[in-house]
């Protein structure tokens, strides 16, 4: 059957809005619609973005091709129930809920249903965000798989995996932003100790953890070969090195891993 969107989102808060704003670079307003419960963030949504608001969340997946579920796992058992009789064939439904398994999936909206798993992070916002992604090619055409690769693309970078590796993407890309922001929160506010100003500190940082990540991206160099090229013999940078490792920066991002993977497994 035909249908009257391409796209349609349930849910339009930070991370799906990001999806969204990162899709309409690719594709026109016209293809997309939406639905979200707060009927302030639904006018903000539509006013920044043009995409169309739908007056139901039956409304919006029964006349969408890609159904874009954007809501928090918790909540994501009552938006499916909500859309359950506008579900036909030839949709395809990509989760964005972080410990919900395509099974999991398949049992809520129907077992014959096509789904798409997929983990984003919010520096989508400003087009740079990585996705890892699972589903079963088999069960896609060529055309599908190429609208599926270029949505995720629209906003930065996607990955395919196994859908056992999901978790450990949340760890590593999904939330580790939060991780990072930490981090350059850190090195702003110790610069502030020692006189630079509040905003220069802030820039400073981001900076230097943005250039950071492009020579990795852009070398290839083992990250540890590439903190080597900094640490002088003698030197600060090799003396702040080792207060690090004396107080556990690596044993401490490996635990907050754990920690995000173990909840990923206990969502609910």
């Amino acid at each position: 059957m035909g249908f009257a969107y391409q796209f349609g989102f349930i849910g339009a808060g930070n991370m799906g809005f990001a999806i969204m704003k990162g899709l309409l670079k690719v594709f026109a307003a016209e293809s997309v619609t939406f639905y979200e419960k707060d009927m302030q963030r639904a006018k903000e949504v539509s006013a920044a973005t043009g995409a169309v608001l739908a007056e139901s969340g039956f409304a919006c997946a029964s006349s969408s091709k890609y159904v874009i579920l954007a809501v928090k796992p918790q909540h994501l058992q009552t938006a499916v129930a909500e859309i359950a009789g506008g579900i036909s064939a030839g949709q395809v439904f990509i989760s964005i809920a972080p410990g919900i398994s395509a099974a999991d999936l398949k049992g809520m909206l129907g077992a014959s249903c096509r789904v798409v798993r997929a983990m984003p992070n919010t520096p989508a916002l400003v087009g740079e965000g990585m996705t890892g992604v699972c589903y079963d090619p088999a069960l896609f055409s060529g055309g599908e798989q190429e609208t599926i690769r270029s949505l995720f693309e629209s906003f930065g970078k996607m990955v395919l995996v196994d859908e056992k590796l999901i978790d450990a993407v949340v760890c590593v890309s999904g939330s580790s932003p939060a991780y990072v922001y930490m981090f350059m929160e850190a090195l702003a506010d110790s610069g502030v100790k020692y006189g630079l100003p509040r905003d220069m500190a802030y820039e400073m940082a981001a900076q230097a953890v943005l250039g950071s990540a492009k020579m990795l991206l852009k070398t290839g160099e083992h990250p540890g070969r590439l903190k080597d090229q900094v640490c002088s013999p003698g030197g600060t940078t090799i003396a702040a090195v080792a207060a690090l490792e004396e107080h556990g920066l690596r044993s401490a991002v490996m635990k907050a891993c754990d920690a995000c993977y173990a909840k990923c497994k206990n969502i609910r």
